[in-house]
């Protein structure tokens, strides 16, 4: 039946013959087979023969007894029972007290169940009726680094279901996972939990899962930020690396030096310190850490419109002036405004941004300005500094002004690169560039965040041309022979850099790329190697985006594309969908 077909046309011909009149006609006898024989048997219980109708839309989204949660969990057991579920304004139970619960069950609520409907699965004893939710430690913390996130997922074929978890975050991961596994069945109006009964323990391979947005390249609306922040939830990220300012603008204000914010694009291009505080805290009750970059001393010229004097001249406008008072001045105020002058510690938040990581750049450093400024030179010289002398003097500096406010500096691959084991201990170096050695960095004792940029691979977002499946293939602890030494990896990020990145045009942009990168770093290495395995669940992913306004491009295509034809939100559009 094949023979001299190419093989490019093999999918399109199989699907042809599975949407044939035959084909279909022997499907039906096949159900009307199975049906009677059920009735016959008297094996059903009521729930099953009045769901009969859902086995058939919900084995084909649970792939004969795979999991469509997307991270996959780590540890996870299924059945095959279909459980219906009856939606409700008291879904979610606890005897938890705090707000944040509170808050994320009516978020859920609303997320899954979606559809109005006035149809209820019935009075039978096997239906579920809402989920029992258990938190060790309900403490409103701020998230930090290694919050235990952990969580524990029971559905029974009676009906009965319980998250269970150490703490907030965890709740909210397992609240999300839940999610995933209620669909709607449109036949019969009800909604449904196939695989029944389901046994879920979790907890994330690494600790630190983000994206970066880019606020200087273009100014992005609070309303965009916390729709962004959102969708992070959805993949279980837990990091929002909040690139501020860079050469483009300066849009935060400082009351230390009031003047910076006139490095914004206009005006109405600006946060407010309470702004700030605001995000931070909306992150927090979602279990997302706000960790601030403020790049220096390179990609710093946006702060010399508002203090020309920390440039070392008109035309000269970077790195900032390493050898001016007024420089570190303004750095330190500034710090003190972002840390509070001290670490932050549990339900004791310190700062604007309670987050015990600060990032200060570092990257893309050309100290010709320096040499060419005759005071500066000057400077060096006394000291008996070259110019690169003095990038060593300014990212050290800065970064034991963020320690001495008990702050971890973050610095890029060029800090490391250039000054080796000479940075501060408890500097965590993130790596962007393919020829930073992974295993120099955590051998010398630092640890990592990773994200390598341009490259086939890249988990830099504006490289548009890198598909899911290849952000997929990037193993963080690929040159790592050990698992001690992955354990200095901290995790990664995806970079949204935003040169050609607004409100417009930055979920699209991010997703369901940044998915792939998710997964990557909660889901065991084991379950993580093959694209095509994964496939099917992103798909689902990228389909529940959209269900809940995420704006994700398709799986298939590049960065940023858009739909090249009619289709459903599953499909690979180079090629149609298998659907029997």
């Amino acid at each position: 039946w094949l023979k001299g077909v190419p093989s490019h046309a093999y999918v399109s011909r199989l699907h042809a013959f599975a949407m044939s009149p035959l084909m279909r006609c022997l499907a039906c006898a096949l159900l009307c087979v199975v049906g009677e024989a059920v009735e016959d048997g008297g094996a059903a219980t009521g729930a099953s023969r009045q769901l009969r109708g859902f086995a058939s839309s919900a084995s084909a989204s649970e792939d004969g007894g795979a999991i469509q949660v997307w991270p996959q969990p780590a540890r996870w057991s299924r059945g095959e029972t279909v459980l219906p579920v009856e939606a409700g304004p008291t879904f979610f139970r606890t005897a938890s007290k705090v707000a944040p619960l509170h808050d994320a069950f009516e978020r859920y609520t609303r997320l899954i169940f979606q559809h109005k409907t006035a149809d209820t699965p019935g009075k039978q004893d096997d239906i579920l009726r809402g989920v029992e939710v258990h938190v060790d430690d309900d403490a409103e913390d701020i998230p930090q680094l290694g919050m235990d996130e952990s969580y524990a997922l029971s559905v029974g074929a009676n009906g009965s279901a319980k998250i269970s978890a150490k703490t907030l975050f965890g709740a909210y991961r397992g609240l999300e996972t839940f999610s995933q596994l209620v669909i709607f069945d449109f036949e019969t109006g009800v909604y449904v939990l196939p695989g029944a009964p389901w046994e879920i323990e979790d907890t994330p391979r690494f600790p630190h899962r983000g994206l970066m947005i880019d606020t200087s390249r273009h100014y992005l609306p609070l309303a965009s930020i916390y729709s962004i922040i959102d969708s992070l939830t959805y993949a279980k990220l837990n990091v929002l690396h909040w690139h501020i300012s860079d050469d483009t603008s300066f849009p935060l204000q400082s009351k230390t030096s009031p003047k910076l914010w006139e490095g914004a694009y206009s005006p109405g291009e600006r946060y407010t310190q309470e702004d700030v505080k605001e995000v931070v805290m909306y992150a927090a009750r979602r279990a997302i850490r706000v960790v601030p970059e403020f790049d220096m001393p390179g990609h710093s010229t946006s702060w010399c419109t508002g203090y020309p004097e920390l440039c070392p001249s008109a035309t000269c406008k970077q790195p900032l002036n390493v050898a001016s008072n007024k420089t570190w001045g303004v750095i330190e105020g500034l710090m003190d405004e972002v840390t509070g002058g001290h670490r932050s510690e549990p339900a004791k938040p310190s700062g604007l941004w309670p987050e015990n990581f600060l990032h200060l750049g570092g990257d893309e450093v050309n100290t010709d300005c320096w040499s060419k400024t005759p005071s500066i030179q000057k400077w060096l010289d006394e000291r008996g500094m070259t110019a690169k002398d003095g990038y060593k003097y300014f990212t050290k500096r800065a970064a034991e002004l963020a320690l001495a406010r008990g702050r971890r500096p973050m610095q890029w691959s060029e800090v490391f690169d250039n000054f080796k084991g000479d940075l501060p201990a408890g500097t965590v170096v993130h790596i962007w560039k393919a020829d930073t050695s992974v295993l120099e960095v955590v051998k010398l004792g630092y640890d990592v965040v990773l994200n390598v940029g341009y490259n086939a691979r890249s988990w830099y977002l504006d490289n548009l041309n890198v598909k899911w499946d290849s952000v997929y293939t990037n193993e963080p602890c690929a040159q790592l022979p050990t698992d001690k030494l992955c354990s200095k990896v901290l995790g990664g990020h995806g970079e949204m850099w935003g040169e050609t990145v607004d409100a417009s045009d930055l979920q699209q942009t991010v997703w369901p790329r940044l998915a792939a990168i998710a997964e990557k770093l909660w889901s065991p290495k084991a379950v993580t190697a093959d694209p095509s395995a994964a496939l099917p669940r992103i798909q689902r992913f990228r389909c529940l985006l959209l269900e809940r306004g995420v704006a994700a491009a398709p799986v298939a295509l590049t960065g940023r594309a858009t739909p090249p034809h009619p289709a459903g939100c599953a499909s690979l559009y180079d090629q149609p969908l298998l659907t029997i």
